[in-house]
């Protein structure tokens, strides 16, 4: 079907505006992919290093420099190695002109692709509503990393 599309498209500029508009219309939502149980929350303490076949593991998180200070939301795909990076400084920008060392939350997702959109999405909330997500995981706002590996 694609093969077809991708054809039609190359011949008809109307063709390929009705395609891409019929692929828009079947792709879900952002807001029906932030209720998939294609996320889920980690807690501290279990494995998270879960891969599905699919493809590969995503993470969002959000490191800080103090309790209710300067706060970063980043994602990746090893969050171990990332933390690692943001606690040595090795990457130059705004977590490391904050001092944002502190891993103070982060959720697991099954594949990057949600992980990203998870991590758009939280950076169009409002500062509360990261402080109670952060309060609702960490309350003491501990460095996570120190319990993870």
């Amino acid at each position: 079907m694609l093969g077809l599309t991708v054809e039609r498209c190359c011949r008809d500029p109307r063709a390929a505006s009705a395609a891409i508009k019929r692929a828009a219309r079947q792709a879900p939502s952002p807001a029906r992919l932030a209720r998939t149980p294609a996320t889920r929350s980690v807690i501290p303490g279990l494995d998270p290093g879960i891969h599905n076949q699919a493809g590969m593991a995503g993470y969002v998180y959000i490191v800080t420099n103090q309790k209710n200070g300067t706060l970063y939301i980043g994602v990746t795909s090893d969050l171990e190695r990332r933390i690692h990076e943001h606690r040595e400084g090795l990457t130059p920008g705004f977590a490391w002109k904050y001092g944002c060392t502190r891993l103070v939350w982060y959720e697991e997702h099954w594949d990057i692709g949600s992980a990203i959109q998870r991590e758009k999405s939280l950076k169009r909330w409002n500062r509360q509503w990261k402080l109670d997500l952060v309060e609702a995981m960490n309350p003491g706002w501990d460095d996570l990393y120190l319990t993870l590996w």
